[in-house]
Formats: structure tokens, C-alpha cells, sequence
């Protein structure tokens, strides 16, 4: 997993400060349009500029966020719930996966470690009751 920022390329030959439609985005970053509409409701700062008939125009700074929350959700694992929490805590720079993997590990871990031994026993009366 890489934590450098993905390069979105757009070879349409605008200027790359160029507004953007939801389309343009959305094949650039590989993501259907109606994920990109959802994460517009569960992330406030994604605030696409709308024009008459709600065309949404995405900004470079739009762009930059969805490529952000692309990366911490699809690649990093985080839900948009922790993502979201942690684009606003502002730790959504190119060092995001650095430190933050002991903050969810953890959680999952230990829940694992005390329910593990519980499954076994279980799985095992399972298996004896079915033998």
C-alpha cells in the first residue's frame, strides 16, 4: 500500500485548474458516479460547484479530496466513518497510513483474541453434535 498520492491523469486537454464533471472524476479515479454523489452527502467539504439542472462541476481542490477518500477507504482499509473523522481531525496529508494502522489494528485484534477461543468451542460441540 502506498501512501503517496495517486496522479490523476485527465487527457482530455484542458487545463488541468479546469472544472470537471462527475463523469470526468469518476472515470479518472476508476469509481462509479453514484459512489462519488454518496460520498458528497457523507464528507461536508466535498462541495462540487452545481449548475442549472444540478450538472455538478468538481474543483481541483474537489478532486484532490475525492482522490484522498479514495485512497484512505479503498486502499487503506479505513470506513468512510474514520475516514471522514480523520479528514477532519486534518490528518489527511501523505502521512495518513503512518501511525494510524496501531489505532485500528488493535481494536480488531483484541476482539479476535478474547472471541477466538469462544468460536472454537463452539465450532467444536457443532461438529460433535452433528457427528
Amino acid at each position: 500500500m502506498s501512501d503517496e498520492p495517486r496522479q490523476l491523469r485527465f487527457d482530455d486537454g484542458k487545463d488541468p485548474q479546469a472544472l470537471r464533471t462527475i463523469g470526468e472524476v469518476a472515470a479518472a479515479l476508476g469509481i462509479k458516479q453514484h459512489v462519488l454523489r454518496y460520498w458528497e452527502q457523507q464528507f461536508p467539504a466535498l462541495r462540487p460547484l452545481k449548475r442549472s439542472g444540478g450538472r455538478r462541476y468538481y474543483r481541483t481542490e474537489d478532486v484532490e479530496l475525492l482522490s484522498t477518500i479514495d485512497r484512505l477507504v479503498n486502499r487503506e482499509g479505513y470506513t468512510l466513518k474514520g475516514a471522514r473523522q480523520l479528514l477532519d481531525q486534518g490528518k489527511e496529508g501523505a502521512a495518513v497510513g503512518e501511525g494510524q494502522e496501531h489505532r485500528r489494528a488493535p481494536q480488531f485484534s483484541a476482539a479476535t483474541g478474547d472471541v477466538l477461543p469462544q468460536l472454537q468451542a463452539i465450532r467444536a460441540r457443532l461438529s460433535s453434535a452433528l457427528s
